[in-house]
């Protein structure tokens, strides 16, 4: 079976930045474990697979390990290659997933992205998690993943993980978000999935479900932009609308091509 694929740079307008994903259309569902074999060839952090159900999109995503419930970059990637490159002529999409109807909307070169708020509770720091760290937070929060805070964006960049024993944790399908208050922006963060074949996200769209009400009850205003500082870097331009979070950002094709399954 040939199928095609479309490698998009999502939270970019540069290549090699921005956090890629690959965008494989279906017309009908495969196998699960056959979805869960093109994701661990593609290598990449995740795979979008959607099927065009003309007034919805079907998606669905998958890490080389296991399938997401919900995933910001791949469905900006998949947004994106809709709109340049599979002439998708409607204002918005409608993408229905695991975390339900997902609207992605456009506007110039910017992708908007209505996702569900995941506010975080206080919590305590499991000690796995604190033993991997070469520098403990001040605060600790927890939603789907654990959300570290620390007081500069200088120890977010000097964040360091022992694989070894962050591994020894499981948290799927979260993370470990760690974040603080920006120089050049409002907010700052990385990303890191225990047991992951990628150990960091370059860039992670579920994670500012909730670094955006954190941030927006913290800094006392609703629009913010944020970077996550991974190698790749990427940027977003986030809104806090209640029960809902606006996650904006650009993105760049790749590469496009074909696979065959058999």
């Amino acid at each position: 079976m040939k199928l095609q694929l479309y490698q998009i740079n999502a939270f970019t307008d540069e290549p090699f930045r921005g956090n890629p994903a690959c965008v494989v259309p279906l017309n009908d569902w495969l196998p699960d474990q056959l979805l869960l074999k093109i994701a661990q060839e593609n290598a990449v952090a995740e795979t979008a697979f959607f099927i065009d159900k003309g007034d919805k999109i079907h998606l669905r995503w998958f890490t080389p390990e296991i399938e997401m419930d919900l995933c910001g970059h791949a469905t900006l990637a998949t947004a994106h290659c809709l709109k340049t490159i599979l002439n998708f002529t409607k204002d918005e999409i409608i993408f229905e997933t695991q975390s339900g109807e997902l609207i992605v909307s456009t506007e110039d070169d910017l992708y908007h992205l209505d996702l569900p708020s995941r506010r975080p509770i206080s919590s305590k720091l499991p000690v796995v998690i604190r033993e991997s760290l070469n520098i403990e937070p001040i605060e600790v929060y927890k939603s789907r993943d654990y959300m570290l805070v620390y007081e500069t964006e200088q120890e977010i960049a000097s964040i360091i993980i022992d694989r070894q024993i962050f591994d020894q944790i499981n948290l799927h399908p979260g993370g470990v978000i760690v974040t603080a208050r920006g120089e050049n922006c409002d907010f700052v963060s990385r990303f890191f999935t225990p047991q992951a074949s990628i150990l960091e996200d370059p860039v992670t769209g579920s994670a500012h479900c909730s670094l955006v009400p954190y941030w927006s009850s913290r800094l006392g205003k609703d629009k913010l932009n944020a970077v996550q500082i991974s190698d790749r870097v990427g940027k977003l331009w986030c809104q806090n609308k209640k029960e809902r979070v606006i996650i904006s950002g650009q993105a760049i094709t790749y590469s496009i091509g074909s696979l065959w399954t058999a």
